[in-house]
């Protein structure tokens, strides 16, 4: 296949670190979106994501990773303008829609493509490095988006937020063009799209890709303000039951596939190996905790100190400054480090965020240099360690030829964890504050976001625990095949 002689070709080391820089900026653009949208519900791109992931890493595994990667991105910069253009709330929800089949393509093509280029076997080290990037672009993006939504908010204009975003992702496109090697992907033939009708499994990705779509639907319903009595309609009660019963009804799919010796999206025995399974309940748990723990913070700042928009934002900008300095780290260290040791202690640091801010966090402040600058500073240093481990492992657990698919994996547990942790500590915060009888009030707030702040603690805590367990048998992660 072509991918295989580009895998064997030597890359100069100018073109590694343009096909480095190119792909973490996609996926970091991405995420800078998804910061930007924290302003407005998100819940649009979410669904898309979710319903399509899982498909389009199949297709991409087929089509070929750098075309998923390229179009993905010229997706994503069409739906950046267009968002910024975008004239009623109609059209904002059609290209957040957008925005979110751009990611399902983007995310999947460009860790297939960093897999292809830079095999386990021949580049382990090169490896480590891209994928150290990657893991690190999204969660630095997301920080940034945080940050870049506050201040064009209350300068310039939200629109100005996407048309820097759209202009960025232009010049990063043009580079991933050159970048990229062309012959990485075999040509486009009459088989190539009879093998999509016959070595992909629609229904299976039918199944769970409706499963995830109705659940990231109920949990952004679970989110609202007046969520107790829109989950008590009918539609909404259908919609969760559904979503429940489609979990066992795709598992028993997958088992009827490997039954048949048929194309199996993501075949039942990949969950008996533990350190595989184990890894993606770790994914789940810090990238939510990240995504809630932040999403309580930005309310703190605003709601309880009366901070505006603008000073909100810039006191989160410790995050993706630490952020990319522990994916330098990691990409320097990481063949050094047992990953056993390494991402359990990342996580119990990011645990400690929620900590600081439930202890320290009153009506009257802490002073930030005092709390939480360091809670801010702690965050996100075990969802990005943890990003460049998960990775590895992912897509040593898949086979060569569908690394795409265990991009969307990857991609999948990241979405739904930040969507379930999200809308769970929102309840929870709300639920602690009504039951105060005065909701209306900054103390029964606080109580609230306190509430939130130790559940998060509590599920940073936890993936300490199972990150340990997972990778107790992991040695080096980049030669490992599971």
């Amino acid at each position: 296949m072509a991918m295989e002689a580009e895998a064997d070709a030597p890359i100069s080391l100018g073109r590694t670190i343009a096909i480095n820089a190119s792909l973490t900026r996609i996926t970091g653009i991405g995420n800078l979106l998804a910061g930007l949208l924290t302003l407005w519900p998100a819940s649009a791109f979410v669904l898309a994501c979710d319903f399509l992931l899982l498909p389009c890493g199949a297709v991409a595994d087929i089509l070929g990773c750098r075309r998923s990667c390229l179009f993905g991105g010229l997706l994503q910069t069409a739906s950046a303008l267009g968002a910024g253009l975008a004239m009623t709330s109609t059209q904002l929800i059609t290209l957040r829609v957008t925005g979110g089949l751009a990611a399902s393509f983007w995310l999947p093509g460009a860790l297939a493509t960093a897999g292809h280029v830079f095999p386990a076997n021949s580049s382990p080290r090169s490896r480590s490095i891209a994928f150290a990037a990657m893991g690190g672009g999204q969660a630095v993006g997301f920080g940034l988006g945080l940050e870049l939504g506050g201040i064009f908010s209350d300068t310039v204009g939200w629109r100005w937020g996407f048309y820097a975003t759209a202009i960025l992702n232009a010049a990063v496109l043009a580079l991933a063009v050159w970048a990229l090697p062309r012959n990485l992907d075999a040509d486009l033939t009459k088989a190539s799209f009879s093998r999509l009708v016959r070595d992909i499994d629609w229904v299976g990705a039918l199944i769970i890709s409706t499963c995830l779509a109705l659940l990231s639907f109920e949990l952004a319903v679970a989110t609202g303000t007046d969520a107790g009595q829109k989950m008590r309609e009918s539609m909404n009660i259908v919609f969760l039951c559904t979503a429940m019963i489609l979990l066992p009804v795709f598992a028993l799919w997958m088992r009827r596939q490997s039954r048949l010796s048929r194309p199996t999206l993501i075949p039942n025995a990949s969950w008996t190996k533990l350190p595989f399974t184990l890894v993606c309940m770790t994914v789940f748990l810090v990238w939510g905790t990240l995504n809630a723990g932040e999403q309580l913070a930005a309310l703190y700042f605003e709601d309880i100190l009366g901070k505006s928009t603008l000073t909100a934002s810039l006191y989160f900008l410790p995050a993706p400054i630490c952020g990319l300095l522990m994916n330098i780290a990691i990409g320097a260290f990481l063949p050094r480090v047992r990953p056993s040791i390494a991402v359990p202690v990342a996580c119990f640091v990011s645990g400690i965020a929620p900590f600081l801010f439930t202890i320290l966090c009153n009506l009257d402040g802490p002073d930030y240099w005092r709390g939480p600058f360091h809670a801010m500073a702690f965050n996100p240093l075990g969802a990005d360690l943890m990003s460049t481990i998960a990775i590895l492992v992912m897509t040593a657990a898949f086979a060569s030829q569908t690394q795409a698919l265990a991009g969307g994996v990857f991609s999948m547990l990241s979405q739904i964890g930040k969507s379930v942790e999200v809308a769970t500590s929102a309840l929870i915060a709300r639920q602690i504050t009504a039951r105060t009888g005065k909701p209306e009030t900054m103390e029964s707030l606080l109580l609230g976001y306190k509430a939130g702040w130790w559940y998060n603690c509590s599920l940073g805590f936890l993936s300490v625990v199972v990150s340990f367990w997972g990778l107790g048998s992991v040695q080096k992660v980049e030669v490992k095949r599971y």
